[in-house]
């Protein structure tokens, strides 16, 4: 058997983290055993859904290199992939169960439902349809046709049956039908409901695997009795757990950024997400964190997907995203971190002269180890550019206050002046000289000369910041430190 899955999302903003677990768990179960893995559009929110959040989330799928084998954009057999562009395909078989009597028209205003809502609620149980057009008369249909109603569909579900889900995650889940009611498949202006439609594209596309969300399982059992009304093949289903935050609850925007093109534009790397999604209810067999997506699609299974809920801890993200970082070529991650250095106004936007080019290089090779996304390039400009450091506060202005400071200082400068060449190799040597001709220890030279560059007492190394500050701005970070506390 082909195995074929699935990732159906509602364009109805863009692809959130939990969206892109559910495609990325998906693919890697293609993956892993040689299927195909199909991206379509479940649109049927007419108001809310738009072709501006189904590129999105197509985009921010290829961003992740999760790449699908047929639907949107990609085509194939089974199309089309967009519910609204499949109507007619719904209606065959509404007709299908109108006629077999496994569905009926109600006409119930949303009035009329409203009451039976809050009748239910007043008596504790639970809020359900109770059969008020199961058995309408062709005369009081007409008479609700005469009055002007527009009915919609609802399926019959049967009385008193163990609805058994065998969830490859969850193990044998059961449902009740008594609780369920006559649930809507077809809403009065004819477009499907989600739990309808769904059934009828995942039996049309010849869909193996369902692999979603938890918050789908309360679905499910409705799903199942459409398959069966039909005499249709009943898809294997996986639900897989909430992501949480760290204090346990759902995730939402108080939590901060939940889609993944928020990602993209702080400057984390696909891979990062990635492997950090993958990690997110779904435990390997050994020790390693590190994964590529061919390597996850190799020890992806489902028997190892947790039932628990996961924990989306921005920490641990920061952490796998900064190993990636160190992983990346410096020419890669210039690319990538060029928005954020525009932005400062650093590098002029456009052409860039291969000096420039050679000078943004230099600064992420001098800062790559530091930062956990690429976005805090911003936070390490001011080491590396302009003719003014920051105000020493603090520690750092006592710093300054040194008897050897000013000494220091003025040989500082004298070096910087004479040295025929700034790199990394000839500071270093630079700063060494120094210490044995002031006969000072390395902390009462190297101290002074950060402090006065930069306003701070850490940061990257001085043997990165002197080249590519320059020799001039480095001679004007001195004027404005000695103008500023020794003069």
């Amino acid at each position: 058997m082909e195995i074929r899955v699935r990732f159906a999302p509602s364009p109805t903003g863009p692809l959130h983290i939990g969206g892109a677990r559910s495609a990325l768990f998906n693919y890697l179960w293609a993956r892993k055993n040689k299927g195909t893995f199909i991206v379509r559009s479940e649109d049927t929110d007419l108001e809310r859904s738009s072709r501006e959040s189904e590129q999105n989330i197509l985009e921010s799928l290829r961003w992740l290199n999760i790449q699908w084998d047929e639907g949107i954009e990609v085509g194939g057999e089974y199309g089309p992939y967009r519910q609204t562009d499949r109507l007619a395909l719904y209606r065959n078989y509404t007709d299908q169960l109108l006629n077999s009597g496994h569905a009926y028209y109600c006409y119930c205003t949303e009035e009329e439902l409203e009451q039976e809502r809050q009748a239910l609620i007043a008596t504790g149980e639970t809020p359900r349809y109770l059969g008020k057009c199961r058995q309408l008369t062709p005369e009081q249909q007409a008479v609700f046709v005469a009055a002007g109603r527009k009915p919609v569909v609802r399926f019959r579900v049967p009385e008193g049956q163990a609805i058994h889900i065998n969830d490859q995650v969850r193990g044998d889940v059961v449902f009740e039908s008594d609780g369920i009611g006559d649930y809507v498949i077809v809403k009065s202006d004819g477009i499907p409901t989600y739990n309808f439609a769904v059934v009828i594209d995942d039996t049309t596309m010849n869909i193996t695997h369902v692999i979603r969300g938890e918050e789908h399982l309360s679905n499910t059992p409705r799903q199942v009795l459409i398959y069966q009304a039909l005499g249709l093949a009943v898809p294997e289903f996986a639900h897989i757990s909430l992501i949480l935050n760290t204090e346990g609850g759902k995730m939402s925007k108080r939590d901060g950024d939940t889609a993944v093109m928020d990602y993209q534009q702080k400057g984390y790397l696909p891979e990062a997400i990635v492997n950090f999604i993958a990690l997110l209810g779904w435990a390997p067999s050994g020790e390693e964190e590190f994964y590529t997506l061919d390597e996850l699609s190799d020890v992806f299974s489902l028997d190892r997907v947790s039932k628990s809920p996961a924990v989306f801890d921005i920490q641990k993200l920061n952490y796998i995203n900064a190993h990636y970082i160190k992983e990346a070529s410096a020419e890669r991650l210039a690319e990538l971190a060029l928005p954020y250095v525009e932005e400062m106004g650093i590098l002029p936007r456009g052409e860039r002269s291969a000096e420039q080019q050679q000078w943004l290089i230099s600064f992420i090779e001098a800062i790559s180890e530091k930062i956990a996304y690429l976005a805090e390039v911003k936070d390490y400009i001011h080491y590396f550019h302009g003719e003014v450091p920051l105000e020493a506060e603090g520690e750092a202005r006592e710093v300054l206050r040194g008897e050897q400071v000013p000494a220091v200082l003025a040989l500082f400068e004298e070096k910087i002046r004479e040295a025929e060449l700034l790199s990394g190799a000839t500071v270093k040597i630079l700063l060494k000289q120094m210490t044995k001709e002031l006969k000072l220890g390395g902390k009462f030279v190297y101290m002074p000369v950060r402090v006065a560059l930069t306003g701070q007492m850490h940061g990257p190394e001085l043997y990165d910041i002197i080249p590519l500050l320059g020799r001039e701005n480095v001679l004007k970070r001195l004027k404005v430190t000695e103008r500023r506390y020794l003069g």
